[in-house]
């Protein structure tokens, strides 16, 4: 009998048997779901919040910012120099001009909806090009502000997150009372976080009349970004930073998401060392049970090796069983749920939505498998390593 047929064999002789034995079967396997559930919501948080961030990038829209700047934040500049950008070559036109936006970047405080604690929230003052910039943009309800007005338009993870953001009421910002006349929505991007004024409105409200802090851009394609970069980055009247919308993005979401996932992975690993630890009493435990069983087979002729494979083999079902349901577990509870986190590089809330992808899910089952390995390897060599005779004469 080859090893490959004797592992097969003895294999389903232990899985056949897990019911006599499902108490501390399904002990071991809960615990490993309850890993595999926490490792797979927390890590969505950081999926869901990294999708946020990205989903509207576009490599054919550029950012322009001072150079030295690594936010809006910290960004700057005057209506000559937002000129010289918005000409510059590569930028697409349609009947109205340059498809650009400057826009100014405030913070303001509004409660949350939920536990009624201010929070800080974007602000952003754009030019009417800043929907065919960012062509994601579609209203929910209501309409897009008027130019010249006191008007503003809410992103829809704004208006569920925060208080007074309801279609028809007001808020005062600034020195100014606000209507709002429209909730959007960007494909659950960045944008759906802010709140959109009139850049020309917003400026005096704010005492920063001519200023802004980026332009953002559409080209004529990608291929054109080089061309734009080139001939901004060596006008000596400029001193600017231009990156593409989607890195531009990307590196906003870094810092944060990569806190999340070594937090949650540091969880989840000390999690783990007590399913492991299950799943070793549970594997010692079978060993036990089975010792004559076991010298049995090895008295007929079964190699050492197949029982040693036979134990990890139901180890590592009894884990992947366990990852299956606390996946499924994490997918009902967490994908999709909505909720809000600061980014860092603003200081301002993100409202973004959890994210369990199937990449998520197959990693999650990788890692239940490798505590099944862990917990299967030990008790698997003590039960090749029994001795044929003592073996036998178990009761």
């Amino acid at each position: 009998m080859s090893s490959l047929t004797q592992i097969a064999a003895i294999a389903w002789f232990n899985l056949r048997s897990l019911p006599e034995r499902k108490a501390a079967a399904i002990t071991a396997a809960i615990g490993i779901a309850g890993v595999v559930g926490v490792l797979v919501g927390v890590l969505a948080i950081a999926e869901g919040f990294r999708r946020a961030m990205t989903v509207s990038g576009s490599p054919d829209v550029a950012v322009v910012l001072r150079s030295g700047a690594d936010s809006e934040m910290t960004s700057g500049f005057d209506r000559a120099a937002v000129r010289t950008i918005c000409d510059a070559p590569g930028v697409a036109r349609n009947a109205a001009g340059p498809v650009t936006s400057a826009e100014l970047f405030v913070i303001i405080n509004l409660p949350k909806r939920t536990t009624g604690t201010d929070a800080n929230v974007p602000l952003r003052g754009v030019e009417q090009g800043a929907f065919e910039v960012r062509g994601n943009i579609i209203m929910q309800a209501g309409r897009r502000f008027e130019t010249g007005r006191n008007e503003v338009i809410v992103g829809a993870g704004a208006a569920r997150a925060f208080g007074g953001l309801d279609l028809g009421k007001q808020i005062k910002v600034g020195r100014n009372v606000w209507d709002i006349v429209g909730i959007f929505t960007a494909d659950g991007g960045i944008a759906e976080s802010e709140i959109w004024a009139d850049t020309a409105v917003l400026q005096p409200a704010y005492h920063r009349e001519g200023a802004v802090q980026s332009v953002y851009a559409k080209l004529t394609s990608e291929a054109a970004f080089q061309e734009f970069k080139d001939a901004l980055t060596t006008d000596p009247k400029l001193n600017v930073k231009v990156i593409r919308q989607s890195e531009f993005y990307a590196e906003q979401s870094t810092l944060v998401t990569q806190f999340i996932t070594t937090i949650g992975v540091f969880i989840a690993s000390l999690m783990a060392v007590g399913a492991l630890f299950g799943a070793l009493n549970t594997m010692y435990s079978a060993v036990a049970a089975r010792t004559r069983e076991i010298a049995t087979l090895r008295a007929l002729g079964f190699g050492a090796g197949p029982v040693v494979f036979s134990v990890l083999v139901e180890s590592v079902v009894l884990s992947i069983l366990g990852g299956a349901l606390g996946g499924v577990a994490a997918y009902l509870l967490f994908n999709g749920y909505r909720a809000s986190t600061i980014n860092w590089q603003t200081f301002s809330q993100v409202t973004f939505a959890f994210e369990v992808t199937p990449l998520l899910l197959v990693r999650a089952l990788g890692f239940a498998t490798l505590i099944g390995l862990g917990g299967g390897l030990f008790p698997a060599i003590r039960a090749a390593r029994l001795p044929i005779a003592s073996g036998l004469r178990e009761s």
